[in-house]
Protein backbone atom coordinates (compact mmCIF):
# COMPACT_ATOMS: atom_id res chain seq x y z
CA UNK A 1 0.00 0.00 0.00
CA UNK A 2 1.29 3.46 -0.60
CA UNK A 3 0.44 6.47 0.87
CA UNK A 4 0.75 9.74 -0.52
CA UNK A 5 0.22 13.01 2.08
CA UNK A 6 -0.92 16.11 0.67
CA UNK A 7 0.98 19.38 1.11
CA UNK A 8 0.90 23.16 -0.32
CA UNK A 9 3.49 24.21 -2.29
CA UNK A 10 6.11 27.05 -0.52
CA UNK A 11 8.62 27.71 -3.12
CA UNK A 12 10.16 25.87 -6.26
CA UNK A 13 14.26 25.94 -7.15
CA UNK A 14 15.98 23.90 -9.62
CA UNK A 15 18.71 21.80 -7.99
CA UNK A 16 20.79 19.52 -9.85
CA UNK A 17 19.07 19.17 -12.88
CA UNK A 18 15.66 18.67 -11.04
CA UNK A 19 12.52 20.77 -10.11
CA UNK A 20 12.31 20.97 -6.20
CA UNK A 21 9.59 22.17 -3.71
CA UNK A 22 9.72 23.00 -0.09
CA UNK A 23 6.10 21.82 0.50
CA UNK A 24 4.12 22.44 3.73
CA UNK A 25 2.05 19.51 5.41
CA UNK A 26 -0.11 21.36 8.07
CA UNK A 27 2.93 22.87 9.61
CA UNK A 28 5.58 20.40 8.88
CA UNK A 29 7.99 21.46 5.49
CA UNK A 30 9.53 18.67 3.53
CA UNK A 31 11.55 18.65 0.20
CA UNK A 32 10.20 16.70 -2.98
CA UNK A 33 11.06 16.63 -6.51
CA UNK A 34 8.07 18.10 -8.89
CA UNK A 35 9.32 16.32 -11.81
CA UNK A 36 6.12 14.12 -11.86
CA UNK A 37 4.43 17.45 -11.64
CA UNK A 38 5.64 19.83 -14.29
CA UNK A 39 2.31 21.88 -13.70
CA UNK A 40 2.84 22.63 -10.22
CA UNK A 41 3.10 26.33 -8.91
CA UNK A 42 4.01 27.62 -5.86
CA UNK A 43 0.77 27.87 -3.93
CA UNK A 44 -0.88 24.72 -5.68
CA UNK A 45 -1.22 21.44 -3.51
CA UNK A 46 1.08 18.16 -4.52
CA UNK A 47 0.47 14.40 -2.80
CA UNK A 48 3.91 13.62 -2.31
CA UNK A 49 4.96 9.95 -2.09
CA UNK A 50 8.76 9.08 -0.91
CA UNK A 51 9.58 12.61 -1.73
CA UNK A 52 8.26 12.94 -5.08
CA UNK A 53 4.48 14.93 -5.93
CA UNK A 54 2.94 12.22 -8.50
CA UNK A 55 -0.26 14.59 -8.93
CA UNK A 56 -1.44 18.04 -7.85
CA UNK A 57 -4.90 18.36 -6.28
CA UNK A 58 -7.20 21.06 -5.10
CA UNK A 59 -7.15 22.94 -1.94
CA UNK A 60 -10.28 21.04 -0.91
CA UNK A 61 -9.43 17.64 -1.57
CA UNK A 62 -6.00 18.15 0.30
CA UNK A 63 -7.98 19.40 3.05
CA UNK A 64 -10.56 16.58 3.02
CA UNK A 65 -7.59 14.12 2.86
CA UNK A 66 -5.43 15.16 5.69
CA UNK A 67 -8.83 15.31 8.13
CA UNK A 68 -9.18 11.60 7.40
CA UNK A 69 -6.04 11.30 8.04
CA UNK A 70 -5.80 12.69 11.56
CA UNK A 71 -9.40 11.30 12.06
CA UNK A 72 -7.43 7.81 11.53
CA UNK A 73 -4.62 9.00 13.98
CA UNK A 74 -7.00 9.91 16.66
CA UNK A 75 -9.17 6.49 16.40
CA UNK A 76 -5.56 4.66 16.66
CA UNK A 77 -4.17 6.76 20.08
CA UNK A 78 -8.04 6.32 21.44
CA UNK A 79 -7.97 2.99 21.10
CA UNK A 80 -4.37 2.31 22.79
CA UNK A 81 -5.07 5.04 25.17
CA UNK A 82 -1.65 6.96 24.30
CA UNK A 83 0.24 7.58 21.24
CA UNK A 84 2.14 4.59 19.32
CA UNK A 85 5.61 4.09 20.68
CA UNK A 86 8.55 5.02 18.48
CA UNK A 87 10.48 2.14 17.17
CA UNK A 88 12.96 0.49 18.75
CA UNK A 89 16.20 0.26 17.85
CA UNK A 90 17.56 -3.43 16.81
Amino acid sequence: MCLGIPGRILEIRERAGLRMATVDFGGVRREACLDYTPAADVGMYVVVHVGFAITTVDEAEARRTLDVLRAMADVVEGELGEPLPAAEAQ
